[in-house]
């Protein structure tokens, strides 16, 4: 462990120096001795762009460093903890391509969190490469692990190391107050050497374990205190009966809960033996997991996964293999990894006849680039079971000819073998879907097949390719406005051989939710533009596609006009029942923020169950009219919004300081889309503070959403984007709980969180 010390020396009354001294962190480890010293790497952008760059790891440990020889000053940095992994050899599409130029032993890739690029490079000797593999993933796993406290250190760590401008090791007064303005905090001169004066002495020595306590006035948390004085007998600490109270009384936690929290968070052993908790354990335990708005156990599996398919929601993806727009976007196979990466469980592959015999993933008619198909199906294959274990659909836009068809198939079988589910479980015709455990570990197959699951056919047939009626083609789509009226209504061919490998995933027209009821298969699935749900749902009609969902799959997409690769409102089509609505993974938004959302449940495994009213055949609830249901139990929701936490900046100039306001969102049936704010704070987002209370009704509370939103307020213009957080209205837990803040690509901002009380109640 690195150690930090802190030296304040008051000069004067009008000059302050802080110094402070960081000491390598683990020097004796020998990859990390390797990386401070620094290496020559050569950085890969593409077949042409291979250049390099001379890498080496900060003093923090936490802090990697690279620059041309030919830079100057100018160098770029990024921090461990971007980092969500370390791929060794040719993981990588470009690395893979260059196979032949640079040995896989001597290559790897950076894999950074959300939807950042990923970094190639490839060392001089394979013995390099392994340092910086070995001692990357030492680093990650230390950045991943530290408890709060440890997080909180280094976070204070890292603000001194940034406001540390000519990098002596010095701090001045001038630089002290540029720091509190990097911190998002105004203060007037006067405030601000009060703080650095604020432990009254000419020498303090801070080592790591106390470094914290420099920064105690600003990390100070009235809002919290006040909370324990509530419950304390003394203002000191909270016994273990004090404790269970407040947890009981406030937190809605089951009983004997008090003492398993104080061994979690309590620091100090003293206070531990004699099972209290001081108000730094108390803060400890707001902060944490325990204390998060999101229910921890949620984050675990906790549903039924044994019943039908149709009976969940599941993460779907659209055009999965771009990472831009659907006009002249990328397809990359790293796409389909962020996908999965991110709980999807149905990917889409649109496939059309290649050189070379080799069918190719890209988006038609477009300037989109171009995969080979055999390559996605490997990368599925490595990638597919590493967030979940339950089955990942493939849903095939099929515009290859026979040819090419029988190839796809041979890559199909053969890649996968047998995670490929060919063959129907226990050899029987199914009344019902099969459920997600029975599917465990397997891929399925969505397309287009010859004759039903009751009988083969033996011969090739035609399908008539009509509008957005078929069951497969998107017609809604870019192609439309590029292609002839006449090319659209061409006979397509299917493959026996494709034909076969489509089980329980078989592409059909739509004709009616009657024709639906009276002979549909529950193995047929048809697939709808949201413009086509809405269409069909309209004037009162939700409770039919409500009806429909209970025994078939159906899968929504983006209309075709969306060319920017926009999304839609997935809520109103999970109100409806629809169980694959499919979004653009890459587009960050609210829709994607709802998608999110939904799927952090139930251990982020891609499959939420439906609430029970919308899984019987005999369902009659309609999203339109909520109160018509057996069983209508409307709650009301208040939110005490009380302060937030370390937002970070969103101008990144000097004197920029935000002027923040939190936004409370509810999404579910028409009835439950609302939204409240609070007032805005001035010139602090640091330690802002609201208290102030917003109220909703909530009318199904099993569909809706509720996304809390903060924002940096602009009179003239349109409010930024600070960070959001997303959760069921069934996850969220009562009581004084933090909301830990999300960026736009849906990564954790450390430490950066709002402070809220949540009540729900029966609407009286």
């Amino acid at each position: 462990c690195e150690q930090v010390t802190i030296i304040i020396i008051i000069i004067n009354p009008g000059f302050v120096l802080v110094h402070f001294d960081i000491s390598p962190a683990s020097t004796d480890d020998p990859d990390i001795k390797q990386m401070m010293a620094g290496s020559t790497l050569r950085k890969v952008k593409s077949h042409s762009w291979k250049k390099h760059r001379h890498f080496r790891l900060l003093e923090d440990g936490l802090t990697i460093w690279y620059k041309s020889r030919w830079a100057g000053r100018g160098h770029s940095t990024f921090s461990v903890s971007d980092l969500e992994t370390v791929r060794d050899g040719h993981q990588s599409e470009l690395l893979l391509s260059l196979s032949e130029e640079f040995p896989s032993d001597q290559c790897f890739t950076l894999v950074f969190h959300g939807r950042r690029g990923t970094l190639d490079l490839v060392a001089d000797t394979p013995e390099e490469a392994k340092c910086w593999v070995d001692g990357l993933r030492k680093l990650i796993h230390k950045s991943q692990t530290m408890d709060c406290k440890e997080r909180l250190d280094q976070w204070v760590r890292d603000w001194f190391t940034k406001a540390d401008k000519n990098k002596d090791g010095q701090m001045t007064f001038k630089e002290a107050k540029t720091l509190l303005k990097m911190m998002n905090v105004e203060m007037n001169e006067e405030n601000a050497l009060h703080l650095f004066t604020v432990c009254n002495l000419s020498l303090c020595v801070l080592e790591q374990h106390t470094s914290a306590s420099l920064m105690s006035p600003l990390l100070s948390r009235d809002e919290v205190w006040k909370v324990f004085q509530d419950f304390s007998a003394d203002g000191e600490r909270l016994l273990v009966d004090e404790l269970e109270n407040f947890l009981q009384i406030e937190q809605g936690e089951r009983e004997g809960r008090a003492q398993e929290l104080i061994e979690l968070y309590e620091p100090s052993e003293a206070a531990r033996q004699q099972m209290c908790m001081s108000l730094e354990g108390f803060q400890l335990y707001l902060c944490s997991p325990h204390g998060s708005i999101f229910n921890p156990d949620h984050e675990q599996l906790h549903q039924d996964m044994k019943l039908p398919l149709s009976h969940y929601f599941i993460s779907s993806s659209h055009n999965t293999y771009l990472t831009g727009d659907q006009l002249r976007g990328q397809s990359s196979t790293e796409a389909y990894i962020q996908a999965l990466k991110r709980g999807c469980r149905c990917v889409e592959l649109d496939c059309w006849d290649g050189p070379d015999g080799e069918p190719i993933v890209y988006h038609g008619h477009t300037l989109t680039s171009k995969i080979l198909f055999r390559d996605v199906i490997s990368t599925l294959k490595e990638y597919a079971f590493k967030t979940s274990v339950f089955p990942v659909i493939l849903s095939l836009e099929n515009h290859c000819g026979l040819e090419q068809q029988t190839v796809m198939a041979q890559h199909l079988k053969k890649i996968l073998g047998e995670i490929l589910q060919t063959s129907l479980i226990n050899g029987q015709v199914p009344e019902q879907l099969p459920s997600p455990q029975d599917l465990r570990g397997k891929m399925l197959l969505k397309g287009k097949k010859l004759g039903g699951l009751e009988q083969r056919s033996d011969e090739t047939i035609t399908d008539e390719v009509s509008d957005d009626e078929d069951g497969e083609m998107e017609r809604e789509s870019v192609e439309d406005l590029t292609k002839d009226t006449a090319d659209s209504n061409k006979q397509s061919k299917l493959s026996r051989e494709l034909s076969d490998l489509v089980l329980y995933c078989k592409s059909v027209p739509f004709h009616g939710f009657e024709p639906a009821r009276a002979s549909g298969k529950c193995y047929e699935m048809s697939s709808f533009s949201e413009s086509k749900v809405k269409k069909l749902t309209k004037d009162g009609k939700g409770s039919e596609m409500v009806q429909y969902n209970v025994k078939q799959l159906t899968r929504v997409y983006p209309s075709g006009m969306r060319t920017d690769s926009s999304n839609y409102n997935p809520q109103e089509m999970w109100a409806n029942g629809c169980q694959l609505v499919a979004l653009n993974f890459q587009t960050a938004g609210l829709e994607m923020d709802l998608n999110d959302g939904l799927f952090r449940q139930n251990g982020g495994c891609g499959f939420v169950l439906k609430p029970e009213f919308m899984r019987k055949t005999d369902s009659e609830f309609s999203p339109e009219r909520p109160e018509s249901r057996p069983g209508y139990r409307p709650l009301r929701l208040s939110i005490q919004v009380l302060s937030g936490q370390q937002f970070p900046k969103v101008n990144q100039k000097e004197g920029s300081i935000v002027d923040p306001l939190v936004r409370v969102e509810l999404y579910g049936v028409p009835k439950d889309q609302s939204r409240d704010e609070t007032s805005y704070i001035n010139n602090n987002g640091f330690n802002p503070a609201w208290n102030e209370t917003l109220n909703f009704v909530v009318h199904v509370p099993d569909l809706a959403l509720v996304r809390f939103v903060v924002e940096d307020y602009d009179k003239a213009s349109r409010n930024d984007f600070i960070g959001q957080f997303t959760l069921p209205f069934t996850s969220l837990q009562p009581g004084y709980r933090h909301v830990h803040l999300l960026s736009k690509d849906g990564t954790p901002i450390p430490h950066a969180s709002v402070f809220v009380n949540v009540s729900i109640s029966e609407l009286t």
